[in-house]
């Protein structure tokens, strides 16, 4: 993705009101989200020892940023990317019953990632866990999940408007499930994010099931790390995974935007079969994935949802450099400030 400049852009909120509103969004939100999840706040890491095999490794590519510890003899600690393996292991430690869990305020650093409107070396999000039972793994169970997350994204938009009316809510009354290969045959010819657009813009809101398995062509709709959602496992409409992304369209930028990443997680039989199709067997020698297949760590679901790029669409704002602070590329700074989007 490159920099989209809409085209007549007006701002809604000065930034010092666009601060007031990010701490109204931010507070409302994790409440609603709270209590229709059953969550309880924790408090967690910035960084973690290396090769544990506790940081999320994303699509596999991607550094972490890292530094050795001097206290430690120079053992390395990296900053972590999302704590997708790290919650699940406080789900045991705490010993929390099938149908609650946690959140935390999750901050990071990715420094590969390319900026533009909607990515930022800075990522703010909240990390949730929920312990499940074994006969919850199901895709009925993701979709009541997703339904209450979407449900309380509309119930914090509709605050804004109260307390901003020039803001209108833009979410549709219900979102879509939709399976990625389902979504491959209707545009075969589209990539995956073109995929994305089309629907979304047709629907407003989707939940997009079935992220990082292989497609019908061979290809996953998009990367997901072998450890933590399950990709695998086929589900009631027969299809694979059990796993996906919330999607909105965004009508200031005329495109799409992903505001959460979750899944029920890997089993120990999913987990083996998953780091088998990326050739990676050897992390299954690594503390979290031994815990795992030995059945040390409880069946949950889980996930993330970006605090900014929430924050981002329920403003109505063109650049995620609106609502958090962050570097970016001077000749980026320029072209927002002569467009009049204005960085925090």
């Amino acid at each position: 993705m490159s920099l989209i400049i809409p085209s007549n852009y007006k701002l809604k909120l000065l930034p010092e009101t666009t601060e007031v509103a990010i701490k109204m969004i931010k507070d409302d939100f994790q409440k609603r989200i709270s209590t229709a999840l059953g969550l309880r706040r924790v408090t967690a890491p910035l960084f973690i020892m290396s090769g544990t095999g506790l940081n999320d490794d994303l699509n596999g590519v991607e550094r972490a940023v890292s530094f050795p510890v001097k206290a430690m003899g120079n053992k390395k600690a990296e900053v972590v990317h999302s704590l997708a393996k790290w919650k699940r292991v406080k789900l045991g430690a705490y010993d929390i019953a099938p149908g609650y869990g946690l959140y935390t305020d999750m901050n990071a650093i990715r420094a590969d990632e390319d900026l533009d409107n909607l990515h930022s070396l800075y990522v703010d999000q909240w990390d949730w866990e929920k312990t499940i039972r074994p006969e919850d793994r199901t895709l009925a169970y993701l979709k009541n999940t997703v339904n209450s997350i979407f449900s309380a994204m509309k119930e914090t938009e509709q605050m804004v408007f109260e307390r901003f009316p020039h803001i209108t809510p833009r979410l549709p009354e219900q979102i879509v499930f939709i399976h990625s290969e389902e979504l491959r045959r209707m545009y075969p010819d589209l990539s995956s994010t073109e995929r994305e657009h089309e629907i979304a813009r047709q629907y407003g809101a989707v939940f997009l099931i079935g992220i990082g398995g292989p497609l019908g062509d061979g290809k996953p709709h998009d990367g997901r790390a072998p450890d933590y959602d399950d990709w695998i496992t086929e589900n009631e409409d027969g299809y694979y995974g059990l796993n996906g992304d919330i999607i909105v369209w965004d009508s200031v930028l005329g495109r799409s935007i992903e505001l959460s990443s979750m899944g029920i997680r890997v089993s120990p039989e999913s987990l083996l079969r998953q780091l088998e199709m990326r050739g990676c067997m050897e992390r299954a020698g690594l503390n979290f994935h031994k815990r795992l297949i030995n059945g040390e760590l409880p069946y949950s679901i889980g996930g993330g949802i970006g605090q900014s790029r929430l924050c981002m669409y329920l403003l109505q704002k063109a650049h995620i450099g609106e609502v958090q602070a962050s570097i970016w590329p001077d000749d980026q700074i320029e072209a927002c400030e002569k467009a009049g989007i204005k960085f925090m």
